[in-house]
């Protein structure tokens, strides 16, 4: 048999398999369905995560150093420690925040100026701002400096917070963890409700099994239009995935800007990329075709003409 054969007869069995389920739409759709509800909502979840990585990944800020200076040290001790800090290699910048220009920003925003004219002098020390660098922008990395800096003399404190950074972190790292367990389950949910409606479609044709069988078909022949329909109910139900998921983003891609403005921010929602879709495409072909071909090669293998 030449390939062009070999291809003709393949391309009419997906076609002959694709009009069958097209004759019943309403199985076909419920399948279909479940299918899309099973993939849609780990793809959901995988999809929020990543828009929440993306809207924190300009944090890293959160992970500098404000140096108090002590009230007794000058304007010259403060620029010649701010010199000696900017030759580190596990520092990025470098920024002076005198006792002035704190009392300012702090009078402008907090509205208490009248309070603040009270006062005989300015409360509020001489400040570095410490930027690591991006190698040195982890806990154990900014923790060390903050060791180093606070041995320096006319350092009075030197604080950072990264404790509500680290339980973000452990946050985003057990919602990843979820949406893995959750999609393997649902994975496997697929597998089985596939199988299932395959199950029936060969129970229902179980005599034209036994026929193809008495003329001397072999299973892996009479298994391939069952293959073939997997195929067709994993595709369609990866599409309906897909338009579900962007459906709830287009929902929700209004209401996210809306909050994002709010904090000052011009993060957008992300949609699913090109290559994800295919990619869900093609996970949900594999896997409604592994749960097609688990029943096909179980239930036809027991079916022996009569």
């Amino acid at each position: 048999m030449n390939i062009q054969a070999y291809f003709a007869r393949h391309a009419q069995t997906l076609l002959g398999s694709l009009g069958r389920i097209v004759n019943q739409p309403f199985a076909t759709l419920m399948t279909m369905g479940v299918v899309a509800v099973a993939l849609a909502l780990p793809l959901f979840l995988n999809l929020f995560l990543t828009n929440v990585r993306s809207a924190t990944a300009d944090w890293n800020d959160a992970y500098d150093l404000s140096v108090y200076m002590d009230k007794k040290a000058g304007p010259a001790r403060v620029q010649a420690l701010a010199k000696q800090l900017r030759l580190r290699d596990d520092v990025a910048t470098v920024r002076v925040i005198t006792a002035d220009q704190a009392l300012a920003e702090f009078r402008k925003d907090s509205g208490f100026g009248k309070a603040l004219d009270a006062l005989s002098d300015n409360p509020l020390p001489d400040t570095l701002v410490v930027t690591p660098t991006l190698a040195a922008s982890t806990s154990q990395g900014t923790e060390a400096l903050k060791s180093a800096i606070a041995a320096l003399a006319d350092v009075q404190t030197v604080q950072i917070d990264t404790e509500w950074v680290k339980r973000l972190q452990a946050m985003l790292d057990i919602l990843r963890r979820v949406v893995l367990l959750t999609g393997s389950l649902l994975g496997a949910g697929v597998v089985l409700i596939v199988g299932n409606t395959i199950r029936l479609d060969i129970l229902n044709r179980r005599a034209e099994i036994e026929v193809m069988k008495l003329v001397g078909a072999s299973d892996g022949f009479a298994r391939r239009p069952f293959l073939y329909s997997g195929i067709w109910y994993g595709l369609g139900g990866g599409l309906l995935a897909l338009i579900l998921v962007g459906i709830a983003g287009a929902v929700l891609a209004r209401p996210v800007e809306s909050l994002a403005k709010l904090y000052g921010s011009q993060f957008h929602l992300q949609g699913l990329r090109f290559v994800s879709g295919i990619a869900v495409l093609a996970l949900a072909v594999g896997l409604a075709w592994l749960g097609s071909w688990l029943a096909a090669t179980r239930h036809i293998r027991g079916i022996e003409p009569t």
